[in-house]
């Protein structure tokens, strides 16, 4: 368990969608911190998409929690950021960098990560980037 949820954060860093999408299932359900669930491994690989281009972000200080049976886990960490580009109902992107404390979620089906739910400060990233 505590390896795919690694596996997961080095492809995220690595900004390597594919390898993140191998983690996760086919029914992955994704719990964003401000908006709705998404389902499946498509709508994953979407709002992907959509983030590399809005932001560009590396995770620090990474600690890796698991339960006892293999199918829960979490994970705390630092976002890293630059706004690249304007998000819909955002504050205007002009590069603002930003750094803000998140974790995850996660549940686990057959050794991949079959739902996923992050959460970090929305203000403090909007009074960062303003």
């Amino acid at each position: 368990m505590h390896d795919v949820i690694h596996r997961y954060f080095n492809a995220f860093n690595a900004k390597d969608t594919e390898a993140m999408l191998a983690c996760v299932t086919e029914d992955l359900a994704h719990h964003v911190n401000e908006g709705q669930v998404r389902t499946g491994r498509a709508a994953f690989a979407e709002f992907c998409a959509h983030m590399c281009r809005c932001y560009d972000e590396r995770l620090t200080e990474m600690v890796i929690f698991t339960a006892e049976g293999g199918t829960r886990g979490a994970a705390e960490y630092m976002v890293n950021g630059t706004y690249l580009e304007t998000d819909a109902g955002l504050p205007e992107a002009r590069g603002q960098t930003y750094r803000l404390p998140a974790g995850s979620f996660f549940t686990l089906t057959d050794g991949l990560i079959s739902r996923v739910t992050t959460y970090y400060n929305l203000a403090d990233w909007l009074r960062q980037v303003k």
